[in-house]
């Protein structure tokens, strides 16, 4: 007969804004099924994800037809023309390899129940506070780009080499690393593996979480190689403009999230008070979609920057990638 495993979330205060579930008992059944069903749909991700397909079929088709000629071969020339490539290249990069994680961040921040006016008001509220995050550090990292960047890293042009990672490679395996293993803790921590390290700070900022998680969607760009953002990168670099620079990657940034913010406002309209009445219907299940959605996010964005990368450079000798996306 198998065994029920549950365990109690206590002392959650942050509600569906900090990421983990308000009840202060919320009980968690089969925890260590959720974290094995979790982590194995991020590998299985990580084997099929087809970055040329999501970068060029997609991600390209959109930038072309919207600024109507090609975003990549096209030199952006002045101010104007680098404000509408910035927004136009980030809402292209929605469903990059990059960017995809965001979906991790926004997927448990859900409104009240209410009215849908004030469904739709309560769920502005988490993606204001994610949108501060993410326009600080893009903004800084933009600055910082306009100042130095043809000195760093991402400025470079050069072709991969086998057996070797070059600087923009490894900037990459840090930043993106670095965030997957964020979002990985983040959702063990909803599952009571590890301490919620926002317990404390969420008592007296219980909107903590939900800012952190806007950094780590702004820190998208800092180790981005998709090809239009770098086109846009050098752009800012060469202009020498601090001021541009911070307004491009804020552009940027805000084009990534614009398609998951619509669908998330709709949802939280249409459906928002069936879905929220759902989850806090039984203790648990809130816990389990903050888990899943981060664990899921994290553990892809590890394995596919720092696992594969090593594997597609034959610096280590073996990941599994379906053939389509070799």
């Amino acid at each position: 007969m198998t065994r029920v495993e549950e365990f109690t979330v206590r002392g959650s205060a942050g509600g569906a804004h900090g990421l983990l579930p308000s009840d202060p008992e919320a009980v968690v059944r089969r925890r260590w099924l959720v974290l094995g069903v979790s982590a194995l749909v991020g590998f299985l991700l990580t084997v099929v994800w087809s970055a040329e397909f999501v970068d060029q079929t997609i991600g390209a088709t959109i930038a072309d037809g919207i600024l109507g000629h090609s975003a990549e071969d096209t030199p952006i020339t002045g101010v104007v023309a680098g404000v509408a490539f910035a927004f136009t290249s980030g809402l292209a990069g929605t469903f990059t390899a990059c960017n995809i994680a965001a979906f991790g961040a926004v997927a448990p921040l859900l409104g009240t129940v209410g009215s849908r006016w004030g469904r739709l008001v309560q769920a502005l509220k988490p993606l204001g506070w994610m949108s501060l995050g993410m326009v600080v550090v893009s903004a800084a990292y933009g600055a910082v780009v306009g100042a130095v960047g043809t000195a760093m890293p991402q400025f470079s042009q050069a072709d991969p080499v086998p057996g070797e990672l070059s600087g923009r490679s490894v900037q990459s395996m840090v930043v993106f690393g670095v965030i997957g293993l964020a979002m990985l803790y983040l959702g063990l921590a909803a599952l009571g593996f590890v301490k919620d390290p926002f317990a404390r700070v969420s008592r007296r900022f219980p909107q903590a979480r939900t800012v952190f998680m806007g950094a780590l969607i702004g820190g998208f760009l800092i180790g981005r190689p998709y090809p239009l953002f770098r086109h846009l990168f050098r752009d800012a670099a060469e202009s020498g403009n601090v001021l541009y620079g911070a307004a491009a990657f804020v552009l940027q940034s805000i084009g990534n999230i614009v398609i998951m913010a619509v669908l998330f406002l709709a949802i939280a309209a249409f459906a928002g008070g069936r879905l929220q009445a759902w989850l806090m219907s039984r203790p648990g299940r809130l816990a389990v979609l903050t888990a899943v959605t981060l664990i899921v996010a994290g553990v892809f964005t590890f394995l596919y920057w720092d696992v594969r990368l090593l594997a597609r450079r034959e610096i280590i000798p073996w990941y599994p990638i379906a053939p389509w996306a070799q």
